[in-house]
């Protein structure tokens, strides 16, 4: 009987040394120091025995059920004491260590493409005027040569406001304002956001972003016009881009024309950003027409201009190749923050 109390003694120990967590030492305790527990069979045993032997066994089954308990105490502890180290060690944080600070942020993909052409056009002798978001009907109709019961009003889904003023249409307005403030000759250009009550889709917004260019002087002519279009273009896109200049009908300008850019998302094969078409709209543009001369206070007799409208907006799409307009007013971090 000696023998299988020691063998159940060092299989206990054994067990208990590979037992890797709380319940497995749990388990080991169970089977050897519990009610029915293999040592506690042995004990049953004992009446069988002279009283000299019983004594003796009974010494060393106590021996061995402390020990075991001793053993299984130091096992607890020690997986507790493990358990611990590892929790404190993933929740552990360094106080002496400096806060992050603010996460830095970037410019909106549109605004850099406005402070390009800024700089751009400030390199060329422009100067770069701010007009009212809020605008009268005179600086964005009459003045530019669109009358009441002209056409061209139906072109531009107008907010109107209460008060009989309206969120501005275009950035043309600002061709007037300048002309008031500056005098001839000049060179202006008046970047800034425009509102039309529009369908929205992949390639039309209600809110957008444009930039008015202008220059009146001498003898200017549609040369002039070309030459700074193409120097821009050249700039902005760094890289050769395929224009064309076709008539178009605007009633501030006269001559007027559309020039059109082969679109840079598809390579001019059709998408739905150029409506599958191959050309989106880029610029309007063309001579300055002699009323919204007259309407500046300078002499159409004496001084002529060219003047162009330039879809910022559009431009960053190009740009960039997005190709949905909504994405820049969307407020998604995770598009803006690959600018």
């Amino acid at each position: 009987m000696q023998e299988i109390i020691e063998k159940l003694h060092q299989d206990a120990l054994a067990q208990l040394a590979e037992a890797a967590t709380l319940e497995a030492v749990e388990a080991v305790r169970v089977d050897a120091l519990g009610r029915k527990g293999k040592l506690a069979e042995i004990s049953k045993q004992f009446g069988r025995l002279a009283p000299e032997e019983r004594a003796r066994l009974g010494k060393l089954l106590n021996t061995a059920k402390q020990e075991l308990e001793s053993n299984i105490d130091s096992r607890i502890a020690a997986l507790e004491s493990a358990a611990l180290d590892k929790r404190l060690e993933s929740e552990w944080i360094d106080l002496t260590t400096p806060a992050p600070g603010i996460r830095p942020g970037s410019l909106h993909p549109v605004t850099q493409v406005q402070k390009e052409l800024e700089e751009l056009f400030r390199s060329m002798g422009f100067a770069v005027l701010d007009g009212p978001e809020v605008e009268s009907e005179y600086y964005n109709f009459d003045a530019l040569n669109i009358p009441g019961d002209h056409p061209a009003r139906d072109m531009q889904d107008t907010f109107w406001l209460k008060d009989g003023r309206l969120l501005r249409t275009h950035t043309s307005p600002v061709q007037v304002r300048g002309l008031e403030t500056l005098k001839p000759p000049l060179k202006m250009i008046a970047p800034g956001r425009v509102f039309r009550n529009e369908e929205v889709d992949a390639s039309h917004e209600h809110t957008f972003y444009q930039l008015e260019g202008m220059m009146v002087d001498r003898d200017v002519s549609v040369a002039h016009l070309i030459y700074f279009m193409k120097t821009f273009l050249s700039a902005i896109f760094k890289r050769d881009v395929t224009v064309r200049l076709r008539p178009g009908f605007f009633p501030f300008v006269e001559p007027g024309f559309e020039l059109d850019i082969q679109c840079l998302i598809c390579g001019g094969k059709g998408c739905p950003v150029c409506k599958q078409s191959g050309w989106v709209e880029l610029c309007p543009c063309g001579l300055v027409h002699p009323a919204v001369l007259r309407y500046g206070g300078a002499d159409p007799e004496e001084w002529s201009g060219f003047a162009f409208g330039l879809g910022l907006t559009r431009l960053a799409m190009m740009r960039y190749g997005i190709d949905d307009i909504r994405l820049f007013t969307g407020g998604d971090l995770r598009f803006l923050k690959q600018f």
